[in-house]
């Protein structure tokens, strides 16, 4: 993996102490079908470990910080950035070992994305939720179709849940045109994970789940002009006549996608990582762009605290004075609690899965969903409460780093899983599924 010269050195949270990268086991196995059949294509570092790929995640999260005012530019990350994740394995981390990829689990990925966000927002943003669908195609796609999605190794396909476009079946194939906006992570995207409508059997319409190769769609230059986020990549796609056989397609919701029977990648992988809740994976997802955030938030307030000194006499370094040293150490003790749920939430998403996939139950995903809602939470109350008010006017000016993820975080509060279903759907579906209260 390429140098570069001149990074920013990370600085280690005070209030946080170090943690060595985490120690991941392939605890779960993989790399053979349900026959125990040899994998059919290695990695390109067979030898390559969880710790190693979070160590790398560290070494290049500092180097984003210096260029997030280009990346918000340009609207998407460097593209060579994007070869520095290629050739670290970022892209390959849920790609099941059969078809060259890890498999390495959740908690090496969210750790992964952890890191990046922490250095650039945008930029973390655009790669967990352009490279962390390659767990639901793994898990709810069988053998012909991973074959054909999985086939180049590195995989990328960011996803929308709103339905979208019109559809007509053709022979053995579904023929979309429109336009699906908000597709994080589609700049260096291999695939497209979407939603559009048909005609169910009651004559009603039905959401129906579907991938679209690189080939069948184009990224539209529209991502620009909003609060936050500038740089992760949201570009539209669209399709014209576009085509996606029968076995790229769904016909449910992604959202509404039960696991408890088993899936067909469980089957084929014989790793229980295939077999994890849809749900509570992508709201996983809110809580690590929550909790990265928000240590982007103290890191660039420490920064401030040794570089600054009070307004108000008497005059001394921040890092001095009682009240700078009260609000950095509450702020820092929510982020800490925040990142302690959001872990806690991760190993019961995993403790779910080594029990089998009828552990996952309705109740259990929105228990999932409930943490990662209090996650969010916890790190803007953080960010808002305590060091956007706190770090000084010119702190906040246009470009600066505070300013910069006061945005960002923003605009997380925008994104429909969080206003609309950790803040609002989930907390009350989990109270229907407690009291077995019908839909």
């Amino acid at each position: 993996m390429r140098q570069r010269d001149g990074g920013v050195t990370a600085e280690t949270s005070p209030c946080l102490p170090e943690r060595d990268a985490i120690d991941e086991t392939h605890r779960f196995g993989g790399g053979c079908d349900a026959a125990g059949m040899a994998e059919l294509s290695a990695p390109p570092e067979p030898d390559l470990t969880p710790a190693d790929v979070v160590a790398r995640a560290k070494a290049i999260a500092p180097t984003l910080v210096e260029r997030q005012t280009e990346t918000e530019k340009r609207t998407y990350y460097a593209e060579d950035t994007h070869e520095d994740f290629r050739e670290a394995g970022f892209y390959r981390l849920l790609v099941p070992r059969r078809y060259g990829g890890y498999e390495f689990g959740v908690d090496t990925f969210m750790r992964v994305a952890l890191e990046l966000i922490r250095g650039c927002p945008s930029t973390g943003w655009m790669y967990c939720l352009g490279a962390a669908h390659a767990h639901a195609v793994a898990s709810l796609f069988d053998e012909r179709a991973q074959d054909e999605l999985f086939r180049d190794g590195d995989f990328i396909c960011p996803a929308t849940v709103v339905p979208s476009g019109t559809v007509e079946r053709g022979d053995g194939q579904w023929v979309l045109n429109g336009i699906w906006k908000y597709c994080s992570g589609v700049p260096y995207a291999t695939h497209f994970m979407g939603h559009t409508l048909v005609e169910g059997e009651g004559g009603e319409p039905e959401p129906m789940l579907f991938i679209a190769p690189r080939d069948q769609w184009e990224r539209l230059d529209d991502w620009g002009g909003y609060l936050g986020q500038r740089g992760s990549g949201s570009h539209s796609i669209a399709m014209t006549d576009g085509t996606v056989p029968d076995h790229f397609t769904i016909r449910q919701h992604l959202s509404m996608i039960t696991v408890t029977e088993g899936t067909p990648g469980l089957a084929l992988h014989g790793n229980p990582l295939y077999g994890g809740g849809l749900l509570s994976f992508m709201v996983l997802e809110d809580a690590v762009l929550a909790v990265g955030m928000a240590l982007n938030a103290l890191d660039a307030y420490a920064d401030l605290m040794r570089s600054r000194t009070t307004t108000f006499p008497p005059i001394v370094d921040r890092t001095d004075d009682p009240d700078f040293q009260w609000w950095y150490g509450k702020a820092a003790g929510r982020i800490a609690t925040a990142e302690a749920a959001f872990l806690q939430a991760i190993q019961q998403w995993n403790d779910l899965c080594a029990a089998g996939p009828s552990s996952f139950t309705q109740a259990e995903e929105l228990r999932i969903a409930g943490i990662c809602r209090e996650v969010v939470q916890l790190c803007w109350s953080a960010v808002a409460d305590y060091l956007f008010p706190t770090a000084g006017s010119s702190a906040i000016r246009q470009g600066e780093r505070v300013e910069r993820v006061w945005r960002d975080l923003s605009m997380l509060h925008s994104h429909a899983g969080v206003a609309v279903f950790l803040s609002a759907i989930a907390p009350r579906e989990l109270a229907k599924a407690e009291f077995g209260v019908a839909a």
